[in-house]
């Protein structure tokens, strides 16, 4: 299967936001509280995930939450209380890049996290995600994963690029020689919190294309029935001309132009 083009790629994701406006309106309407984790090794491609999913959506609605590395005050919390605060309210999707689940994965391998702390971890987020699931939160798991190839060639084309480079920290570069050190942390993470009440979606990113639409679609199917008409508008015509800007104060800036 070779990688997907452009056009047809912007053809099914165009469908598929159709879908995911319908979504937000539902949960408007209902009051559903979504939240959406995304993890997966370093440019897997969780950002552009997440701005397929959240970029036709009321940014009122919809937020991304990608918080910083914790604070001294934080490291001395339970674990999840800082992600507390972020959770869906009434009518919100909550989409998270990266989560809690950051214990499980780059603090166990690089080391920011004791083996004790890993493995409380482990055995606390079944119930705390029961918890939230049990008070009606709609929960959904993503991990996306790519082979080290890829992995290594989109490292090149961060450093190259001074729009993505950014995106490239120390910690990127060091993860280059743990690839197998993630594989057996994430399979651990799974062995122990991929449960029926919050259970991991693995979806394949190696096609950075397919794998946003496989992930949209598959959001979209687990949710209950989401047709829920938009509001009636009365848009009536103007009773008069449409009228111009008019300027006393000050005027626009001139157009940048364009060769």
């Amino acid at each position: 299967m070779g990688k997907l083009k452009r056009k047809p790629y912007d053809a099914a994701l165009e469908a598929l936001e159709l879908d995911l406006v319908g979504m937000a309106r539902w949960a408007a309407a209902t009051g559903a509280r979504i939240c959406v984790l995304f993890e997966g090794r370093d440019t897997a491609g969780k950002g552009g995930a997440i701005g397929a999913v959240r970029h036709v959506l009321n940014p009122r609605q919809c937020r991304v939450v990608a918080l910083s590395a914790p604070s001294e005050r934080e490291q001395g919390e339970w674990y999840f209380q800082r992600y507390v605060p972020h959770l869906p309210a009434r009518g919100e999707i909550v989409l998270f890049d990266r989560s809690w689940y950051n214990r499980a994965g780059v603090e166990s391998v690089m080391g920011y996290a004791t083996p004790e702390q890993v493995s409380a971890f482990l055995d606390q987020a079944p119930t705390f995600e029961k918890l939230l699931v049990d008070d009606g939160v709609l929960l959904f798991k993503y991990w996306l994963t790519c082979d080290q190839d890829k992995q290594e060639e989109r490292l090149a084309e961060r450093l190259e690029d001074p729009l993505k480079r950014w995106k490239l920290s120390p910690i990127d570069l060091a993860a280059r020689d743990k690839y197998d050190a993630y594989t057996k942390a994430r399979e651990a993470m799974l062995a122990a919190t991929h449960t029926p009440h919050a259970p991991w979606t693995l979806v394949d990113f190696n096609d950075q294309r397919r794998g946003r639409l496989t992930l949209i679609r598959n959001l979209l199917d687990r949710l209950p029935d989401t047709d829920c008409e938009p509001q009636l508008l009365n848009f009536k015509p103007l009773d008069r001309k449409p009228a111009k800007e008019q300027f006393d104060v000050l005027r626009p800036i001139p157009h940048f132009e364009v060769d």
